[in-house]
């Protein structure tokens, strides 16, 4: 009886720290990313595996910067900056997050159109239902409803495991290449060196550091509860790379093996593995696409929201009322309209917004890991909380390899179109 309660007790501490680094760690695998790693897997089978080591390793390290320090001040990252840096560098780094979150949100409405488009339903159809449910959701519900709505959409990332799965990969193959660094040769690819750039440069962008901090801070995670939000991050983490690790794997173990190379858009992946591995691993992929889609759909917009408002001091939160937060809700709309709307154009070209997108969340990544690191090691802020040298020198480590595989992927993606 004794060992039952402790591992019930264990079970529901488990499910009770699950809550922001998990469902922002899992936003992370929204349409562009998906796109990334399906093409990783289709154009080079098994061999891109080993990224996901480091990835996990770099997500864990920044995201639990941020929610420490969200622990620790509760403030938000903006509100942070603000106060330790100005209202003139504030309101820049507003600027570019608004353009660089903008693109990368109808991105998210493509990948909704693009995965209903699979079942034959037009953009114009899917779209504005989709735009219309996610601003429902967040207008009308809670904090804690919504919470609970984003970890079930968390939890649909699992049709992606279960397709890898019905994908029948070679296990073995997949194992090794997980832990095998590629042959000296492979960086004199240029194609392979850019896909290894673009696989890890997905893992840390610019919107999930503000994202994770607000929502640390309007749950009202304390210092003592901190080690429950550790948790979450590393649980969240470990699982949204699985996700990614188990993309791969259909992908090669479908597509590359059957000799379809490149793919477009992110629901290429799913029409093209149709005849290979049948309706299942089908619908299973599309389904997945259509859930990250409108998950980064609502999510996107909502973290904009709270960064500008808590930056330039305006009222925000989804315990709110509209009445007593009209900047942050209108806001949110707005972007949502306009996301939205930029898809329904008759000559919108997907590929070259998802290049966009992530040409900007590179250029902007840089300058917001500085401010972490400057803000998560100022003593009078963080207290006895700061780094240690350790996890400074950890952290800083993948700060650098961060910034130069952004600089790199930027550099790449403009010379290459």
């Amino acid at each position: 009886m004794s060992l039952w309660r402790s591992w019930r007790g264990r079970i529901l501490f488990f499910l009770a720290a699950l809550g922001p680094g998990f469902i922002t760690a899992n936003v992370d695998n929204d349409a562009g990313g998906i796109f990334t790693y399906s093409q990783a897997g289709a154009q080079y089978g098994y061999s891109l595996l080993w990224t996901m080591i480091p990835i996990t390793l770099a997500l864990i390290v920044v995201q639990e910067m941020c929610a420490r320090m969200g622990a620790v001040t509760g403030k938000g990252l903006s509100d942070l900056i603000r106060e330790e840096f100005g209202l003139r560098v504030t309101a820049v780094c507003m600027l570019l997050l608004v353009v660089v979150n903008f693109t990368n949100v109808v991105t998210e409405f493509a990948g909704i159109a693009g995965s209903m488009q699979l079942f034959h339903v037009s953009k114009f159809i899917s779209v504005p239902i989709g735009a219309l449910l996610v601003w429902a959701l967040v207008v009308r519900g809670d904090y804690k409803s919504v919470e609970k709505i984003f970890l079930f959409a968390s939890v649909v990332y699992l049709a992606y495991i279960v397709a890898g799965v019905l994908g029948r990969p070679d296990w073995h193959e997949a194992l090794v290449q997980t832990v095998k660094l590629p042959p000296r040769s492979a960086w004199r690819d240029h194609a392979y060196l850019y896909s290894t750039i673009a696989v890890i440069g997905t893992t840390i962008t610019p919107w999930m550091q503000f994202y994770l901090q607000s929502s640390i801070v309007e749950k009202g995670v304390t210092v003592r509860q901190f080690k429950a939000s550790r948790l979450d991050v590393i649980i969240g983490s470990i699982f949204t790379d699985v996700v990614a690790w188990f993309i791969v794997v259909v992908c090669a173990a479908t597509l590359f093996v059957h000799g379809v190379r490149n793919i477009g858009v992110p629901a290429d992946a799913a029409e093209a593995m149709r005849p290979i591995a049948g309706d299942y691993a089908f619908l299973l992929f599309a389904a997945g696409l259509l859930n990250a889609s409108l998950f980064a759909a609502s999510i996107l917009p909502l973290t904009t929201a709270y960064t500008v408002c808590e930056g330039l001091g305006f009222e925000s939160g989804l315990d709110r009322s509209w009445k007593q937060a009209p900047i942050f809700y209108w806001f949110y709309t707005l972007l949502l309209a306009l996301g939205a709307g930029v898809v329904l154009l008759p000559r919108f070209n997907i590929v070259s917004m998802a290049i966009l997108s992530q040409v900007l969340n590179g250029l902007l990544l840089p300058v917001i890991l500085y401010f972490m690191l400057k803000l998560v090691n100022d003593k009078e802020l963080m207290g006895e909380h700061t780094n240690s040298r350790w996890f400074n020198a950890v952290a800083w480590g993948t700060a650098v390899i961060v910034i130069v595989l952004s600089t790199a992927l930027v550099w790449n993606t403009v010379r290459g179109g």
